[in-house]
């Protein structure tokens, strides 16, 4: 696609990815920098780095991936396509470095859970402490599959640091939400929001979502209004 060539391990998250980077460009941001800094927190087979890369070809970028199939297979996409100035580090985003349990589902849904006793234990890092060593930070891309409002609130002292910054929030049913919670540590640090429902749900009044996996899912679109 688009001069460019990837192994996929599972056809329907591609073409949901696609849509979604390429086509709705959730991810574009402007910067006034020619290699702004980017944070990418599942990065998955690397169609959000490959899309970085081509509106900042001189971007800084870090990845994290904590499947280590997948996060191999995203290296090898990259560097099939040319790409090799990107980090990719094969470990989940948490609030500690202690390792956290791990559910894979071989696509793009994997998840932290620490309630499966089939999931795997995997590495971790703790996002503040990789925030901390910026100053400023263009662009922090999350996709991790409900651990967003966990990580987001250990990082609160350190968001006044990204000018841009993109969440897929996720609500599985008969857990807490968190959305409020979410949403005043963003407006705490000083962001502007946008939000985008993804799975539209005709009369959620009367059909609550507790058969689906998600009950709300949502891309939540932050920047800091001077930027």
């Amino acid at each position: 696609f688009l001069n460019k060539s990837l192994q996929v391990p599972d056809v329907l998250s591609f073409i949901w990815q696609y849509k979604e980077i390429y086509v709705d460009e959730s991810y574009k941001f402007l910067s006034a920098s020619p290699n702004p800094i980017i944070i990418d927190c599942g990065t998955n087979i690397g169609m959000s780095c490959l899309y970085f890369k081509s509106i900042y070809p001189t971007a800084s970028i870090t990845g994290f991936e904590a499947d280590a199939s997948i996060a191999a297979l995203c290296k090898e996409n990259l560097l099939h396509n040319g790409i090799t100035d990107v980090s990719i580090i094969p470990k989940a985003v948490w609030i500690n470095d202690a390792g956290v349990c791990f559910e894979e589902d071989g696509a793009d849904g994997g998840k932290i859970n620490n309630e499966q006793s089939k999931a795997a234990t995997v590495p971790s890092v703790r996002l503040k402490d990789v925030l901390q060593q910026y100053e400023k930070i263009d662009m922090l891309k999350m996709d991790i599959e409900g651990a967003e409002y966990s990580v987001l609130e250990d990082c609160a002292t350190v968001l006044h640091r990204i000018d841009h910054l993109f969440i897929e929030f996720h609500s599985y049913p008969n857990q807490p939400q968190h959305l409020a919670e979410l949403m005043k540590i963003m407006a705490d640090a000083g962001f502007r929001l946008y939000i985008k429902e993804v799975n539209n749900r005709k009369s959620p009044l009367a059909h609550q979502g507790k058969e689906k996996m998600m009950d709300v899912q949502l891309n939540i679109f932050a920047y800091q209004p001077t930027k």
